[in-house]
């Protein structure tokens, strides 16, 4: 990852990188492996992020085909 510095504008620099790392999900993934996670932690965790994509995507097709 390379990040230009322009005008010698370190602040502008570092709220670039600091953007980029947050969409790569890098802060997300510091966080998780900051303690360990049992392995039925880790599915209890990515069952229920399932469940809340799946409700979520379910809303957005309900708000859509209902305000047709």
């Amino acid at each position: 990852m390379q990040i230009m510095v322009r005008d010698n504008n370190v602040d502008q620099a570092l709220r670039a990188l600091k953007k980029k790392l947050q969409r790569e999900g890098v802060y997300r993934e510091m966080k998780l492996r900051r303690h360990y996670e049992k392995p039925s932690e880790k599915r209890a965790r990515e069952k229920a992020a399932a469940v809340r994509r799946a409700r979520k995507m379910e809303r957005k097709r309900m708000e859509r085909d209902g305000s047709k």
